[in-house]
Parts: C-alpha cells; sequence; structure tokens
C-alpha cells in the first residue's frame, strides 16, 4: 500500500494512482477537472473547530497532530479511505496548504500507515 501526498496545485501524474481530496473546503481557485479527483472525502480532514485553532501555526503542530489523531481515532470515515487504500496500490492524499511540512495530510499519511 503506497499512500502519498501531494498539493492539489500540483499537476496529477499517472504515479498518484487514486487521488483523494482530504481537505473539508474546496481549494481555492482549484477547478474540478483540473483536481482530476477520484474522491472527494471531506469527513476525514480534521473538524472546524481544530482546524480554526491550528491556523497553521508551526508552533502548535506537535498539539495538533494529537489533537487530530484523536479525532481520526473516532472517525468512522477513516475506515472507508482504509478500504480504499487497500484497493488500490497507489493512493495519493491531495491537500491545498501551503506548507509542505506543517500539515494534517502528513499526520493522515502517517496514521493510516
Amino acid at each position: 500500500m503506497g499512500i502519498a501526498i501531494k498539493r492539489i496545485y500540483e499537476e496529477p501524474t499517472a504515479s498518484d494512482g487514486y487521488r483523494v481530496l482530504v481537505d473539508r473546503l474546496w481549494p481555492r481557485g482549484m477547478t474540478k477537472e483540473r483536481a482530476a479527483l477520484d474522491l472527494w472525502l471531506k469527513d476525514v480532514a480534521p473538524s472546524p473547530l481544530l482546524r480554526k485553532w491550528f491556523g497553521h501555526d508551526p508552533a502548535k503542530f506537535a498539539e495538533f497532530r494529537m489533537r487530530y489523531i484523536a479525532e481520526l481515532d473516532a472517525n468512522a470515515a477513516v475506515d472507508n479511505l482504509r478500504h480504499i487504500c487497500a484497493e488500490h496500490p497507489d493512493v495519493t492524499l491531495l491537500y491545498a496548504s501551503k506548507d509542505p511540512h506543517i500539515n494534517h495530510a502528513l499526520v493522515l499519511r502517517d496514521y493510516l500507515n
């Protein structure tokens, strides 16, 4: 099971495999055609409350990771994503955040692995 993460604004490639947008909000300026999604699974994204609290503040990332993992532990949508990962050899989790090192897709990928 190969799970990659990629910013949705990057060009889709064949190596992406099954493309899943894991953001709760649709990315600004992105058309559905350009996104080339197989699925938009917004229910695995952080809750609106957690997302607003975090605000992409690097100083809060460790605490955000713990809180988001607690949300994932109680989230039935994670099972759907696990089935997708089992069915497809390559899955790419897409996110809109500008920071490739501090975002929820990293936490989600690690959680699934």
